[in-house]
């Protein structure tokens, strides 16, 4: 299976920002198959809540899709020749506070348009973001 792992978590104060990234190994993808056969998505978490879609991203990276709740803030974007995704997080609010997830699907490759935890085939072990104010 693809194996995915993010990475830049943190502590921020409100306001300010961090970028998330998502990282593929490559020997985890079936022959044929490369990053970009993927869109990538990101999901979060907040204790108590379930799991919410934040940002997709299409394999070619040419269609970003985003939650309402993030549009003007976070962006997504992708470099598939080092099989990592990204996620800008810009005026973060106390609210963002999660862990965040990245998640790998093939099905929404040129849509970016899953938003549901169960489109998504792989997914990543998670990220700590908190946002203090």
């Amino acid at each position: 299976q693809v194996q995915l792992v993010e990475s830049g978590g943190g502590l921020v104060q409100a306001g300010g920002s961090l970028r998330l990234s998502c990282t593929a190994s490559a020997g985890t993808f079936t022959s044929g198959r490369t990053f970009s056969t993927y869109a990538a998505g990101w999901f979060r978490q907040a204790p108590g809540k379930e799991r919410e879609f934040v940002a997709a991203i299409s394999g070619s990276g040419g269609i970003s899709n985003f939650a309402d709740s993030v549009k003007g803030r976070f962006t997504i974007s992708r470099d598939n020749a080092k099989n990592t995704a990204y996620l800008q997080m810009n005026s973060l609010k106390p609210e963002d506070t999660a862990v965040y997830y990245c998640a790998a699907d093939i099905s929404s490759r040129h849509t970016a348009q899953a938003v549901r935890v169960a489109a998504y085939e792989y997914w990543g072990q998670g990220t700590q973001v908190t946002v203090s104010s």
